[in-house]
């Protein structure tokens, strides 16, 4: 079987299906119920040489648990379904998987005006039926995706859902990939990206309701003058009746401290005195301070007709050839590169891990991450804005080394939907367009050019990168961005065991980059990979001391460029062990992690934090927790001779 047509079959029949509005997050309101169908699905895969099975015997008509010819297994959603069992070939299935559960629809829905069923993803491609009947379909992963299921329901009885996935990855997808056929007859997938090829439904299923008339988007913008906040906003909504919008700005003492006026457009701006800024976290006691801009649709009668409460931040962000700005403050970015990796439950969501992490990351002293190399879930991004952590929000293109046509309208729509989700939150602060694409090829000059005038095309407010990876002479497509990124992994990949390099290297590529494009310059990754409990004295390679030098001759590079003035952000990579495929360079995964893939501390752990609040204090003046350093002796008193 091609497996090209086995992306191929699941979209034909959808593409009209896809719904191209807003795509807000499930809120109960005294207007929307919400209800969760997370919990134990019915999994099954098809036999190995009948990879069209289900759509053959028509599995969306049926119930999975009922099938004869095939194993049902029992899947937790959202999960990734590779680790979930103990059988192998589950772990490295490639093409179609089956999902299906039942779920009951209240009587009362019947009449509440719309019912939409979202995903907050499925990876990589997903078909979605309910009661055997095509409602959905999507591709690209990492991103949420929804349809009005209205009239697909049985109400106060059970209804069943269906969902078709394929984690094939290949040529014109994002990210890219390729399938091979073993001699066994078995597919492989292959791919050049260092982590593994998780898929399954990994973030929540939501059923929730709105009204026939309701509101549909929200986009807000703010910006700051003096102690004054500033909130523009436009409010999208569907009606076929006269309604007007109003909306306030809540603070979190549940005051009104700004209102729309009489005229109560769907579009205006708030003017708030004396305004509470969002601030990253460190740079003021009160970091991630958020509003709540109260959105109401009322009839001509000024009856409620819907209500939305989405949270805000004001802050601005500006930028120029050689600095980053919140609130007019130069930031400097202290931070990691990411993933949303786990035992177990491998991509999927982990309300405790998520938790786990950022005490973590506010007790390393981090200000910042990239959402490396994906979209992360958006109860993830959600506690970013809270806690003040600043976001580079990446979106799926990774390693793209091939610059088709077909993957340039992909790679665009996955950066539509990234910013229609977050362009409200105030902890994203900068747009990744890529990570490490080839940018040496002259193809990718045209290609990069459109993406990035793409992403403008939807955002104005927040500056671009690309992560480059290739030499600062060689590449076609950082001339089209605001801040250049770039990864090089010395004394790992590149003079592997002789640390006395580091200094040098990255402050003459660093300056090299600033000085061909005349832009603020963030190394987003360097590292190497470290097994827990190996020791060495002197330091040699794989040993946790070795890990603890190397950053060690990376600080002393970054602080002679923050002296220089253009040098805006180091981001060590990586923050936790995570999985990759297999293959004789990985012992169990990557191990670059400071942290251990069970969120355990390394000897690396308690450098970096060392530095990072040290950092915190020399920049914004934030305080040194207790913890910081143990006792080791009096300080030693010097007497001079009389």
């Amino acid at each position: 079987m091609n497996t090209r047509f086995l992306i191929l079959s699941l979209f034909l029949q959808v593409k009209s299906e896809t719904y191209h509005g807003g795509i807000l997050y499930p809120r109960p309101s005294e207007t929307r119920q919400v209800v969760s169908l997370d919990g134990l699905w019915n999994f099954v895969i098809p036999q190995p040489n009948r990879p069209l099975q289900g759509f053959d015997e028509h599995w969306y008509k049926k119930n999975l648990k009922e099938l004869t010819d095939v194993e049902v297994h029992i899947m937790p959603v959202p999960s990734s379904y590779n680790d979930i069992t103990t059988n192998w070939k589950i772990r490295d299935h490639v093409g179609l998987v089956w999902y299906d559960r039942k779920f009951f629809v209240p009587k009362s829905w019947y009449q509440i005006g719309r019912v939409w069923l979202r995903f907050g993803s499925v990876s990589y491609a997903s078909q979605v039926w309910i009661n055997g009947r095509l409602v959905m379909g999507h591709e690209i992963g990492h991103l949420p995706f929804l349809a009005e299921v209205t009239d697909f329901l049985i109400y106060g009885k059970e209804n069943l859902i269906t969902v078709a996935c394929d984690n094939t990855l290949l040529a014109d997808t994002v990210p890219q990939g390729k399938v091979d056929t073993l001699e066994t007859g078995r597919l492989v997938q292959t791919y050049n990206f260092d982590f593994f090829n998780y898929a399954g439904i990994d973030r929540p299923v939501t059923l929730y309701t709105t009204p026939k008339n309701y509101i549909d988007d929200i986009t807000v913008a703010t910006e700051t003058d003096g102690d004054v906040g500033f909130v523009d906003y436009r409010i999208s909504y569907i009606s076929d009746v006269n309604v007007t919008c109003r909306v306030s700005l809540i603070d979190k003492k549940g005051n009104v401290v700004a209102k729309s006026d009489e005229r109560d457009e769907p579009y205006g701006i708030l003017e708030v005195p004396k305004a509470n800024f969002w601030w990253p976290y460190l740079m003021d006691p009160n970091p991630g301070y958020l509003y709540t801009l109260q959105v109401e649709l009322l009839s001509e009668h000024r009856d409620l007709i819907d209500k939305y409460s989405q949270p805000i931040g004001i802050r601005s962000i500006a930028w120029t050839n050689t600095s980053l700005l919140i609130n007019n403050r130069p930031v400097y970015l202290h931070g990691f590169g990411r993933h949303e990796d786990s035992d177990i439950r491998g991509k999927g969501l982990d309300l405790p891990l998520i938790i786990r992490d950022y005490n973590l990351i506010r007790w390393v002293g981090a200000n910042a991450y990239r959402t490396s190399h994906y979209p992360y879930a958006e109860e993830i991004m959600d506690l970013a804005d809270e806690f003040g952590i600043m976001i580079i929000d990446e979106c799926p293109s990774v390693d793209t080394e091939a610059f088709y046509d077909s993957l340039l309208i992909k790679h665009k729509n996955s950066l539509t939907e990234l910013i229609k989700r977050d362009k409200n939150r105030p902890s994203v602060i900068i747009w990744s367009a890529a990570n490490e694409p080839r940018t040496q090829y002259p193809q990718a000059l045209g290609y990069f050019k459109e993406v990035i005038n793409h992403i403008k095309s939807l955002d104005i407010t927040r500056p671009t990168t690309i992560v480059e990876a290739q030499p600062v002479n060689s590449v076609y497509s950082s001339q089209f961005v605001d801040i250049i990124s770039f990864n090089r992994y010395n004394g790992w990949y590149v003079n592997g065991g002789n640390l006395d390099v580091i200094p040098l290297s990255v402050v003459a590529e660093a300056t090299a980059w600033h000085e061909k494009f005349n832009k603020p310059v963030i190394m987003q990754e360097y590292g190497g990979d470290t097994l827990e409990g190996l020791h060495f004295t002197p330091d040699f390679i794989w040993s946790e001391e070795y890990q603890v030098n190397l950053m060690s001759k990376h600080f002393q590079a970054f602080d002679q460029l923050r002296t220089r003035g253009f040098f805006i952000g180091e981001f060590i990579w990586n923050f936790a062990d995570f999985k990759t495929a297999q293959t004789f360079t990985r012992v169990g995964g990557n191990k670059k992690g400071i942290f251990t893939r069970s969120r355990q501390p390394k000897a690396s752990a308690h450098h970096l934090r060392k530095r990072y609040w040290a950092l915190a204090t020399q920049l914004y003046n934030a305080t040194l927790p207790n913890d910081l350093y143990n006792y080791v002796a009096p300080p030693v008193v010097v007497h001079e001779e009389l």
